[in-house]
């Protein structure tokens, strides 16, 4: 039978940030009651009056089991003290607390909401501080109101916050109205969630809005797949899977989402696709503006000679045929692509274009798409390479506008060089591209560097294959393997594996190496042994350094499994280490972790040995790796350490932009360079198993590849040529531009 209990919230024991799952203790006539409940928000002080009923626990004895609750105005002095010492209200501590009450009593509430400047005759409180507690003190009012809304829709405690936050008292209309709005605005909101939503506010099946909402996530979803658009045939295949409605509906809503410049319909003269508005014009852009940068300039051609004999003879090095045609065209035009394979030359190449312009008193950047590919350009070259998000200075947006980022590079700041070069081409996507050439004014020389056999970018687009496919810009490929002398079987082997030729495998090398197991549980005992114990001694390097790269998520070898096991093996359960578990994860202190999604808004810091900070920024990146340094499980943060020394703070509600990295798949490893590396390779999806990620796999490692399991998939996945199709028409936009 259901009871009613009245009192103040002493102590949130326990809280599940993800689903308000909340343990407290509430203070009731003179007693201490321990409720337990999902409840969507609650502050220490407050007094509330909840409904539900006493249970025995088996543990933890007699609990008050939550079914309803509201909050209450507190009635006394005493009661509104607590409140305000709570910590409720930043700003007000237990003292000032006291004389605000012993000033106000029992009026204090209301002198708070309708004459707050009063506040300012308490010792202790100035104007400013007056405004700034009516401030808090209104908007936890509405907060708590507008999640008592939200909580009548199932909305979990966590997602009614970030609704709260996005649209503040706007949010009653949407949700009532047109809650698909929360897929567009929300980041971790998809159709699925708005769905649900819209289904227990009422909203028809075949609405319009949930129908165009469709349209708009399947389009989402597709660039989540690396597509810039899709083929009318097959959006409708995927609307009528998603949506279970007539096709008559989809095409109406095409069309109104057409009209509202929302998507593009473009007819190919083969077929009709259809773009998300954004992504349309980032593909005309890029093509319109590759074009503008592609100017002719006129050197002299003996002059030329003789400044790259200088740069030989300085360099102790000699450019072969193909490196000299790619030297000279990087100074007879506004734009060049290098593309090659491992070994071939690239950095020996870079240097010498580096040299020349610096000799010609040009300024020069250098750039590349993560912290790792930076790290490795700026030792390979001896000049400082940035990621290309710091070097356009990425920062946040002002409250309250659409998107959370911002470049602060772009059209009307552009950056001030004379030529910028950028490594690893194969992992910018389309979104990336369209920003950085933004942020380079038409006279700047640009060079693209990169291997376009690597595996495509992570975020949508076939950026760097699709420029070279429409054979409008210069392009050189080098493709004499340099370090063949240097008896590097890695190099050789990855040569091979790209023109899909078999590999030797019988284990005759010094840095390749072949374990054939057959039993996915042995493959995983045998990774452990050669990570923790066998591979640290040959390649010099910790365990840590070595990376286990596997081409998938799910199943026996694959991510998820093999890093509990890994876990487990190199940094087990300690005293000394705390732990926070999270979904079904566990992360621990010294935990090797990536970043699995872009996030723009996340600050981060440099400090010195001092503990000094000497650097601040925004912005964290999918693949970008670290370790954690400390779990603060009363503060609910989490510091993560990245590479290239940023420290990060995680508030536990953000853990789900974390997992473990002892393992990763080959895709996220792109742009890094690893002592070592070990593959395991036993079955799996055809489609996926293909030449390009054996390849890419293969050239992640400097020092030594061991691949694990079945021969016969390795060389099954060297015959294989096939690759998931992306749908993306840069190169065709890029053609249709020439005059």
């Amino acid at each position: 039978m259901a009871e009613t209990v009245k009192g103040y919230v002493e102590k949130i024991v326990y809280r599940n940030d993800e689903n308000g799952y909340t343990v407290f203790s509430l203070a009731h006539e003179g007693e201490e009651i321990t409720c337990v409940g999902y409840v969507a928000v609650l502050n220490e002080g407050e007094h509330i009056q909840a409904m539900g009923e006493f249970t025995q626990h088996p543990v933890y004895g007699e609990q008050f089991l939550l079914e309803s609750y509201e909050v209450l105005e507190p009635e006394d002095a005493f009661s509104i003290e607590q409140y305000l010492s709570s910590g409720a209200i930043k700003g007000i501590g237990k003292a000032l607390a006291a004389r605000i009450v012993q000033k106000f009593g029992d009026s204090t509430f209301r002198i708070i909401m309708e004459e707050p400047g009063r506040l300012a005759e308490v010792k202790g409180i100035s104007e400013r501080m007056a405004i700034e507690i009516y401030r808090q003190f209104e908007e936890k009012r509405d907060m708590r109101n507008a999640m008592m809304f939200l909580q009548k829709y199932n909305i979990t405690g966590n997602l009614a916050a970030k609704i709260y936050q996005e649209y503040g008292q706007r949010m009653y209309d949407i949700i009532r109205e047109n809650p698909y709005h929360l897929a567009e605005d929300i980041t971790g909101v998809g159709f699925r969630t708005a769905d649900e939503i819209a289904s227990r506010v009422g909203i028809e099946p075949n609405s319009d809005y949930r129908i165009k909402a469709g349209i708009l996530y399947i389009l989402m979803q597709a660039s989540a797949e690396g597509h810039v658009y899709l083929p009318e045939p097959e959006l409708m295949q995927r609307a009528g899977d998603l949506l279970l409605c007539e096709e008559d509906q989809v095409r109406k809503q095409v069309t109104n989402l057409s009209l509202e410049k929302k998507i593009i319909v473009v007819e190919t003269g083969q077929e009709r696709v259809i773009y998300s508005a954004v992504f349309y014009y980032m593909e005309l852009n890029i093509a319109r503006m590759l074009h503008e940068l592609n100017i002719k300039y006129y050197y002299n051609s003996e002059e030329l000679n003789k400044k790259l004999a200088r740069i030989e003879d300085m360099t102790k090095t000699v450019l072969d045929e193909h490196q000299r045609i790619a030297f000279k065209e990087a100074v007879y035009n506004g734009l060049l692509i290098i593309t090659g394979g491992p070994g071939t030359g690239k950095t020996t190449l870079i240097n010498a274009i580096i040299k020349f312009f610096e000799m010609e008193g040009l300024s020069i950047l250098l750039a590349a798409p993560t912290g790792r590919a930076a790290k490795r350009m700026s030792e390979a070259t001896g000049y400082e390479a940035r990621t290309i998000h710091r070097m356009l200075e990425l920062s946040k947006l002002t409250q309250g506008d659409g998107d959370n980022y911002t470049f602060q590079r772009n059209e009307t700041n552009p950056l001030e060089t004379d030529v910028l070069i950028i490594d690893e081409m194969s992992m910018v996507d389309i979104g990336l591209m369209n920003a950085l050439l933004k942020a380079v004014p038409v006279g700047t020389r640009l060079i693209l560097v990169g291997d376009v056999n690597q595996l495509p970018s992570v975020g949508p687009g076939n950026v760097l294959k699709d420029i070279i496919n429409s054979h409008c810009f210069n392009v050189v490929k080098l493709t004499k393997i340099f370090r063949q002398e240097e008896g590097s079987d890695i190099i050789v082997n990855a040569h091979k594996i790209n023109a899909g030729e078999q590999i030797n495998l019988d284990n005759k090398s010094k840095d390749f190496f072949m374990l054939r197991r057959n039993e996915a549980n042995v493959i995983s005992a045998v990774i452990i042994n050669l990570v923790k114990n066998k591979l640290p001694k040959y390649v010099n390097a910790t365990p840590f350094d070595i990376q286990v790269l596997t081409p998938m998520r799910k199943g026996e070898l694959g991510v998820e499994k093999l890093n509990k096991a890994l876990q487990e093996a190199l940094n087990p359960p300690a005293p000394d280490k705390k732990e926070k578990e999270y979904h079904d994860m566990v992360f621990r202190e010294g935990d090797k972790v990536m970043q699995i999604k872009n996030n723009y808004q996340l600050t981060w810091e440099i400090k010195s040995i001092f503990g000094i900070t000497v650097q601040t920024g925004t912005g964290v990146f999918n693949g970008d790796a670290g370790i954690i340094r400390e779990i603060n499980p009363f503060a609910e943060y989490m510091t993560v350490e990245f590479d290239d020394n940023r420290l990060v703070n995680y508030s536990f509600s953000q853990l789900d932009e974390l997992e473990l990295a002892y393992a990763v798949t080959v895709h996220k490893s792109q742009g890094s360079e690893y002592p070592a590396v070990v593959i395991p390779i036993l079955d799996g999806p055809r489609l996926l198993f293909n030449r390009n990620l054996l390849y890419t796999a293969v050239t992640r490692a400097k020092n030594c590849v061991v691949i694990v399991g079945s021969d016969k998939m390795v060389k099954y996945m060297i015959d294989n040529e096939s690759e998931q199709k992306r749908y993306s028409r840069l190169s065709e936009q890029i053609k249709e531009m020439v005059v």
